[in-house]
């Protein structure tokens, strides 16, 4: 059998808290009743027997505390909420369990922005990490040497899991679901708990905003230059000139500043209005594609694509929705 921990941080959300406890506890359920054993124990882990979560409108009262548990196979870290380094600074004595336990043998799984808790463990740096699109810009500039993938759903590298952001953490528990008791179990918990099973990219979800949290001012610029002035066919020597920078200085500074490339900025700036163009009017595609400044057709297609995981058309099909009338 095998044992889970699922940690009860202090400003925890209660959620992603309980959805993995009810999974996992319907996943012995189901292998009861098709005549096999229990496949999970499954504990609630804090570092006191009662803690308040949500701000303190609920108290969970856990199963055991760290100190309590020599040996698990899979640690669980939820969602958090708030100023995330004050959650991290008030939920420190965490960190050393996490790691020995990963060193003892265990796997660990961190839940939308419960990634935060786990950078901070060091057991990622240099690996690859998913969090909430959201949380994004505020990940990179805490842990620069994380690889963050923004678009992820799921990452899955040498017994370290991650998911990205809200109630995308419940394709996680089924990834781990099929992993540990089989494909057929995860489809039951697929169908009973209604999660498409198939989810691997958050990007048609992500709302692009530039990275505007540091200090250089002329990067400032740039970005405000290419948010007003999208429409236009925008250059980097263009940008540089208007600056008084080098290409190569700015270049670098750019990316330093934002986490991304003049180009993909641009790139991004375009395809965040062209998804609002979809979501809202009746324009077509290739009038979307000429208002936000592309003129080729593939290129467009191409890039919103690679952004957004959708074609275009795929893209209006989820979220367009004809205003009612009011007559």
């Amino acid at each position: 059998m095998k044992h889970i921990s699922i940690l009860v941080p202090k400003g925890a959300i209660l959620g992603s808290i309980e959805g993995p406890r009810q999974v996992l506890t319907e996943v012995n359920k189901f292998l009861k009743s098709t005549g096999r054993p229990a496949l999970f124990k499954v504990q609630l882990v804090g570092l006191t027997e009662e803690v308040p979560v949500c701000g303190g409108k609920y108290t969970v009262f856990t199963d055991a505390v760290v100190s309590d548990i020599q040996k698990t196979d899979l640690t669980i870290i939820p969602a958090l909420d708030g100023d995330m380094v004050k959650i991290i600074e008030s939920n420190r004595d965490f960190l050393p369990w996490i790691v020995d336990q990963y060193k003892a043998g265990a796997e660990v799984a961190s839940l939308c922005v419960g990634a935060f808790l786990l950078a901070s463990t060091g057991l990622i740096s240099g690996r690859k990490c998913a969090t909430h699109w959201m949380a994004a810009n505020d990940f990179r500039r805490m842990f620069p040497d994380v690889n963050l993938v923004e678009d992820r759903i799921i990452t899955d590298e040498n017994g370290i899991y991650s998911s990205g952001g809200a109630f995308s953490y419940l394709n996680l528990i089924l990834y781990l679901v099929e992993k540990y008791a089989g494909r057929d179990v995860a489809i039951f918990c697929s169908k009973a708990f209604q999660i498409d099973i198939q989810r691997d990219s958050q990007s048609p979800f992500i709302v692009f905003k530039g990275q505007k949290e540091h200090e250089d001012e002329p990067i400032k610029k740039a970005q405000d230059y290419i948010e007003q002035n999208f429409q236009d066919r925008i250059t980097v020597d263009q940008l540089a000139e208007l600056l008084a920078l080098s290409r190569r200085n700015l270049e670098r500074r750019f990316k330093k500043a934002t986490a991304n490339t003049v180009v993909e900025y641009i790139q991004r700036v375009k395809i965040e209005a062209a998804k609002m163009s979809l979501e809202t009017s009746r324009e077509t595609v290739n009038e979307v594609m000429y208002n936000v400044g592309y003129s080729d057709t593939k290129a467009f297609r191409t890039t919103f694509k690679r952004i957004t995981g959708l074609s275009p058309v795929d893209y209006r099909n989820k979220y367009y929705r004809e205003r009612p009338s009011l007559n």
